[in-house]
């Protein structure tokens, strides 16, 4: 066998070109399936994260709804009395307290309201700015006592927990 006619044989000889092309193909899938993967548990962690606020958020509803201060002739009713006392601008110490008994280190508010929308309350603790920020809400179905148990129409609790934007 002469040498000169193996390397003259073009087929045993890998051009340089085709592993440049297949490397940088292999490696492109690669990048792409990490970053893939990357986005999925970026999402499920954002998921889960907002999950869990909305679990934290129905809480803090239910203990509302059963709050002592809130409470009108029954302990399953809702007093309009104590929702306007409460949402008024001059019961500071009164909703200081309400925040600080269920959640002192989270920025929410409060919304209650009746199903026909004539009776509205927003209790809030100081100036609350939804500026930029993800909302997470949790409603409860509830009972409100206007003015004496003869009066009782269904309403809503809605609690809202602020969160910094999620990326």
């Amino acid at each position: 066998m002469n040498i000169s006619s193996f390397t003259s044989d073009e087929k045993a000889f890998l051009e340089p070109n085709n592993d440049i092309i297949v490397t940088a193909l292999v490696v492109i899938g690669f990048v792409v399936f990490a970053m893939i993967l990357s986005k999925t548990f970026i999402a499920f962690n954002d998921n889960s994260q907002a999950l869990e606020n909305y679990e934290h958020a129905a809480m803090i509803a239910k203990d509302i709804a059963s709050y002592p201060s809130l409470q009108g002739s029954r302990p399953e009713l809702i007093s309009a009395e104590a929702l306007d006392r409460i949402a008024s601008p001059v019961a500071d110490e009164e909703r200081y307290l309400l925040f600080h008994h269920f959640s002192a280190n989270m920025d929410f508010y409060v919304e209650a309201g009746t199903d026909d929308g004539n009776y509205k309350w927003i209790i809030e603790q100081g100036t609350v700015s939804q500026q930029g920020r993800d909302v997470i809400a949790a409603s409860l179905p509830v009972v409100i006592e206007l003015g004496s148990n003869a009066r009782c129409v269904p309403g809503t609790i809605t609690v809202k927990i602020m969160q910094n934007k999620w990326k």
